[in-house]
């Protein structure tokens, strides 16, 4: 079949039409000559009305100099992630965030293209997880309100024989007693907030409130109004709302995931360490607030500095009091110790009367890698109680876990196999937490294929 260029250009416009991203093009002279259908969603036009129209025609709002597609077309040098907030010509409240790249053919500055993310979904979302936290302070009756809203551990609910976690205990309790920066590091699923809520419900603070947030979760671009809060009119559509940093006056905030917080926005968090003075978005008045922060990351730190996304001051900072939360695979006393509690509290909810589990299952928990640490235990007991009434046996743990059988049907846990495959899911755990959970590094650190990499991440559960 002979493909003509007119084929292919409008394969090319079909498959830029199904991307859920507004796509917007211009020449050398401003001429939209690509605006695809999400792009005039987004401003409330047709495409019809954009193209071949000069941009600064069809958006007299604009100008050469606050135009990022002319900017870019004219300097060559683009911009990445640029939030933008507006309502389009329909009234419609629009948030989005934008990147601009220059096009260039043959050495030749021929046009822009930018891309736009309509955030607005998660833009509403996050406002409303911001008018829940509002709701809960009420502060006649805060610490009840915050004492139900899930901040349960004590120190007694860590579950443990190893002596490294009960030295972590020991100082925890310790740290408990004053308001100094805390800083966590430890795997996903070794039980981080578990540790911060205990040392939360220790202190002095305890009747007072609990804020948690995973700094992944939220867009950057709305992470500084959800922090620090906003003025009405700051932004369009933005209301008087109070941030995390308000909320949890007198209390505890815990920021998860702290590397992955903007450059400038980890700025401003030192900021506030340093004095204890926040300003809401959009407003010029500062005010004090007594809030002590816990940071956590699931990388080592070094690792974090090295690859710039944890500034050295506001990890000094942090730092003053640290723990490191072993893995799982470094504390395998406690892995019986885990399984009778999971054992008992699937009984309970699943209304079963399972009595634990025999030899042959105890040996093969006792031995996997765990790279999910606790919370993978978690899923694998309750994996393996939806699948009897009685005692836990091998046949019932999931299949990943299992080493193989040997001729005689029985299971070995030292096989070979089993002991390889455990020592290459610890390597590829142990290298993405240091690439920041980026395969495409990972990748290439281990010098595997990426495809590889993929299976053998769903195949161990990382």
């Amino acid at each position: 079949m002979f493909v003509t260029n007119t084929d292919t250009n409008e394969m090319l416009k079909a498959i830029l039409n199904s991307i859920d991203e507004g796509i917007h093009v211009i020449d050398q002279d401003g001429i939209t000559i690509y605006y695809n259908k999400i792009a005039a969603d987004h401003d409330g036009l047709d495409v019809s009305d954009v193209i071949g129209k000069p941009l600064l025609n069809v958006f007299p709002s604009l100008s050469a100099e606050t135009s990022t597609l002319i900017k870019v077309m004219k300097t060559g040098n683009p911009i990445f992630n640029q939030h933008q907030t507006y309502r389009n010509l329909k009234g419609k409240l629009i948030d989005t965030v934008n990147t601009t790249i220059p096009i260039i053919v043959s050495g030749s500055l021929i046009g822009s293209v930018e891309i736009a993310k309509d955030m607005s979904r998660v833009r509403d979302l996050s406002l409303k997880l911001m008018d829940l936290q509002a709701k809960m302070d009420d502060r006649s009756n805060k610490a009840l309100e915050v004492k139900d809203n899930h901040v349960s551990y004590e120190f007694d609910h860590i579950l443990t024989c190893s002596p490294e976690m009960e030295s972590i205990i020991k100082q925890g309790k310790k740290v408990s007693k004053t308001t100094s920066p805390v800083f966590v590091y430890g795997e996903t699923g070794t039980g981080k907030e578990l540790l911060v809520q205990a040392i939360h419900n220790h202190s002095p603070r305890r009747n007072r409130p609990f804020i948690s947030q995973n700094c992944a979760a939220i867009p950057a671009s709305l992470l500084e109004s959800i922090l620090f809060g906003t003025v009405k009119g700051s932004f369009t559509g933005a209301e008087e709302r109070e941030g995390f940093f308000e909320l949890a006056h007198g209390g505890t905030l815990f920021l998860d995931e702290i590397q992955t917080l903007p450059m400038d926005l980890q700025a401003k968090l030192l900021r506030v360490l340093e004095d204890g003075i926040i300003r809401r978005v959009g407003s010029n008045k500062s005010f004090s607030t007594d809030v002590r922060i816990i940071a956590a990351t699931n990388e080592n730190p070094s690792s974090l500095l090295s690859k710039n996304l944890l500034r050295p001051d506001l990890y000094y900072r942090l730092n003053v009091v640290s723990f490191h939360l072993p893995p799982l695979r470094s504390r395998r006393t406690d892995i019986p110790l885990l399984v009778d509690h999971f054992v008992s509290m699937y009984n309970f909810r699943f209304n079963k009367l399972v009595s634990g589990t025999d030899k042959q299952a105890s040996e093969i928990l006792k031995h996997y890698n765990w790279p999910g640490n606790i919370r993978e235990l978690r899923h694998a007991v309750e994996a393996a109680m939806n699948m009897t009434d009685e005692i836990i046996s091998p046949d019932h743990l999931p299949l990943h876990i299992k080493p193989d059988r040997s001729e005689n049907g029985c299971f070995f846990s030292g096989a070979l196999k089993t002991k390889v495959e455990n020592y290459e899911a610890e390597m590829i755990a142990k290298v993405l937490n240091e690439s920041g959970r980026n395969v495409k590094q990972t990748a290439k650190m281990l010098q595997m294929p990426r495809q590889t990499l993929q299976y053998k991440i769903t195949k161990y559960n990382l």
